[in-house]
Order: C-alpha cells, then structure tokens, then sequence
C-alpha cells in the first residue's frame, strides 16, 4: 500500500474500534438557531446600519484596529507550522512522553488548520454565488441588493473575515471549554468590528460567525469519531482527549493497547 492507503487504513482501524452512539442533534439546533438570528437582522438592522453608515471617528477607528484579526492568512500559517513541527518532533523524540504531546499537538494543528481553512474557501464560494451588496453599494442597490459572481463590491453575505472569527474561537472553546464566555465575547467584538468599519451589514456578520463556528463544532464530531484531538463525553460531544498530563496517567490507546513509540 502507498502512503494515502495506509493513512486511510490506520484512520478506519480507528474509527472501528471506537464505535459510539450517534451525535445528537446540537448542530441542527445550532444551524436553526444562527438562521433565525441572520433572517431577524436582515428585517430589523441592516437597513438602519445602511442609512446610518458610515460609524462613528472612533468606532470606526477600533473597528480598524481589530478587524485584520478575522484574516486567515496568520491563523494557517501558525496552524500549519504547529502540525508539521508536531509531526517532526514526533518522529525525533525518543521519550514517549514526548512523542505522544507532539503527535496530539500535530492533531490540533490539523484540525485548526482544515477548520479554518474549508469555513473560508466555503464561506468565499457562498458570498460570490449570493452575490449581495455591500454597505458602500447602499444608496443604489440598499440592504437586499444581489448581483451574483459581481466581484468583490458584492461579496457581502456572509462576511468571510466573521466566518474566519467563528471557526477560531470555535476551536478554543472546544479546546479550552474553561474560557468559552471570554471567547464567545472576543469573536463577537472581532466579528462585528466589519460593520464598525462599513464593510458588512449587522446580518453577514451573524451568518459568518455561526457557519464558522457551525462548522469547526461539526468538523470537531468527524474528528472524535477517529479519536483524534477529540473524544465523544456520554452525550456524544466531542471533548478535548488533553494529553498534556503525567504519562503514567495517560488514558489507553483509542485501539485499546498502552501507547507505545511505534503507534
């Protein structure tokens, strides 16, 4: 078998000796929920944002300091130094113990990576097939203005620096579900300095920040199924499978067998 084959092989190993129940449905509620969040928005704020634009000097100006942050390109890049660095360290320590932390942090940096990463690439097909108008396009086409596959004046809906937003602090929660209100506040300063700075309305920030966060919660089921950064709790939600303690009280390998170096 070539190294794809094998992969996939050690990846069904996996996922069959740890059969669980089904994930409830939390995700559809989630979906249910931010549609309904968006569709309020749409009717409520959107137009008042569009009539009123642009902010305030200094809303706008603490818009501009926070919003580069819903940029994608810093969080790749770090997730992406943290799976390969993992995985080296993985194959160069000889203590076990080490070997183990660098092959889990090599799983977060995947799943941090692939999260962040397919939200965007998915977030930016979205907005260009939708095609809405953003803010600056007001005065001519208002809130509900769409014109698909119009360039970037009318990639408005959902906002794609939001959905960057949303999948981060999704990891983090997920990661460290000790410090979720502190996260849950960030995301939502970072996601709504893109309407303090006028490029998106009140309602494409709330579909960004949901379907990205949908999105890693969603991603982070796919991942525990294989027990890899993650584990299902009695409920089926996925919970970090932390690593970082004493080997000796380390949990057992997901296939049932003490961790050994050559897993």
């Amino acid at each position: 078998m070539n190294g794809i084959e094998k992969t996939w092989a050690w990846l069904k190993k996996r996922r069959d000796a740890n059969r669980h129940p089904p994930a409830p449905h939390y995700w559809q509620i989630f979906a249910i929920v931010a549609a309904n969040l968006v569709v309020l928005s749409l009717l409520i704020f959107d137009t008042a944002v569009g009539e009123t634009r642009p902010a305030g000097p200094f809303a706008r100006a603490l818009g501009e300091l926070i919003t580069d942050f819903g940029s994608s390109g810093w969080i790749l890049i770090a997730s992406a130094i943290l799976l390969f660095e993992g995985l080296s360290s993985f194959r160069l320590s000889r203590s076990v113990k080490r070997r183990f932390r660098a092959l889990y942090a090599a799983q977060i940096g995947a799943y941090f990576f692939l999260a962040v990463a397919l939200s965007g690439l998915s977030a930016n097909v979205l907005k260009r097939v939708i095609g809405r108008a953003r803010p600056s396009q007001f005065d001519e086409w208002g809130a509900f203005g769409l014109s698909p596959f119009s360039g970037s004046k009318f990639e408005s809906f959902p906002s794609g620096h939001s959905t960057t937003v949303g999948a981060i602090f999704m990891v983090l929660i997920l990661l460290l579900p000790r410090y979720r209100l502190a996260f849950i506040l960030l995301a939502l300063w970072m996601g709504f300095s893109r309407v303090m700075v006028s490029a998106h309305y009140p309602s494409d920030v709330i579909a960004g920040l949901s379907y990205g966060a949908w999105f890693s919660l969603l991603l982070a089921n796919i991942f525990a199924r294989y027990r890899l950064v993650f584990m299902p709790d009695a409920k089926g939600w996925p919970v970090p499978r932390l690593s970082l303690i004493p080997l000796q009280q380390l949990p057992p390998d997901p296939l049932g067998k003490p961790f050994r170096t050559g897993n």
